[in-house]
């Protein structure tokens, strides 16, 4: 079987979300195609050709791709699909914009989010927040498909695949970018960060964030937040971890003045070793924790900010 994986990538570098996809379509077969679709992305190109598992780079440069538009990108897509038993792209803000509009062109039912691969045609994917699994059949001949990244290890990058071009659709004209506000930080970006230090509610106010940017710094980790202490307004959005923010999945995750709703843990959860501070000695996010630590986080974070010195 062919497998065809949607690369995503800045035009300059490959994403490493895209890394992940192509395990989880290594598991599905031997002849995997990767496709780069942007502008004067050749460095791309040529770090797309050393990804171990990938067979062929198949390159669509054109100025209607430079601002990874997904009306541009679907139907490029749907052009090609056809060659392929299934269709991968990772379930980041990039693949969950572009193969729903692709999935629409061709008439296809689309898995999203997957965490587990039992066949060909037999996927596993979180429901109810992450709290249950469904294992889940499809019929389709052509399957697209969203990976969640955090459950495949990345692939390596000792490969060595053939590079072709294929034509672009152009411009469709239903969109236009813009421009876009990027919010630029020394720290790690989240979805890649090996320590993530978070704070909640239990942070007070943003001026208290910069306890966390402290302990982060000395740990070269990065900084994220609950839903709460987004929607309270201590820190940006892109800080978000949780069902409706950035789905993580570090060594270390410190959740700090956390109580572990359950659209947090769903983000999170699969981190492998979780630290828990919180007063609260019955908060949720004790259940999941590996090391919990009962204590006022204004005491605590101190103590650990003095014992890393």
């Amino acid at each position: 079987m062919a497998i065809l994986v949607i690369g995503e990538h800045d035009n300059s570098t490959l994403r490493p979300s895209t890394l992940n996809t192509v395990t989880a379509a290594a598991a599905l077969g031997t002849e995997v195609d990767l496709l780069i679709a942007g502008a004067d992305c050749s460095s791309v190109t040529d770090e797309a050709s050393k990804v171990e598992s990938v067979s062929r780079v198949l390159v669509a440069d054109d100025p209607s791709f430079a601002d990874g538009l997904a009306e541009n990108i679907a139907p490029l897509i749907a052009s090609i699909a056809g060659n392929y038993s299934h269709v991968l792209a990772p379930a980041t803000t990039y693949g969950k914009n572009i193969l729903p509009r692709a999935s629409a062109l061709l008439d296809v039912q689309q898995i999203s989010d997957i965490s587990g691969i039992e066949s060909e045609d037999t996927f596993v994917r979180p429901i109810y927040a992450g709290n249950a699994m469904a294992t889940v059949r499809s019929t389709d001949v052509l399957k697209l498909i969203t990976v969640r990244t955090t459950a495949f290890d990345a692939a390596g990058m000792d490969g060595a695949a053939s590079v072709e071009t294929v034509s672009g659709g152009g411009d469709a004209g239903l969109s236009k970018f813009v421009g876009e506000e990027l919010t630029r930080s020394e720290r790690p970006e989240l979805t890649t960060a090996d320590i993530i230090v978070s704070g909640g509610r239990g942070m007070q106010s943003s001026e208290n964030f910069v306890l966390l940017e402290k302990l982060a710094d000395k740990l070269g980790a990065a900084v994220g937040a609950s839903r709460a202490a987004v929607d309270a307004g201590y820190v940006p959005n892109d800080y978000q971890v949780g069902q409706t923010g950035k789905v993580v999945a570090p060594n270390v995750y410190i959740a700090v003045g956390i109580s572990g709703a359950i659209q947090h843990l769903a983000g999170m959860k699969d981190s492998k070793v979780i630290v828990a501070i919180n007063k609260d000695e019955e908060a949720p996010i004790f259940q999941v924790a590996d090391f919990g630590w009962v204590a006022d986080l204004f005491e605590a974070i101190p103590q650990l900010d003095s014992a890393l010195e």
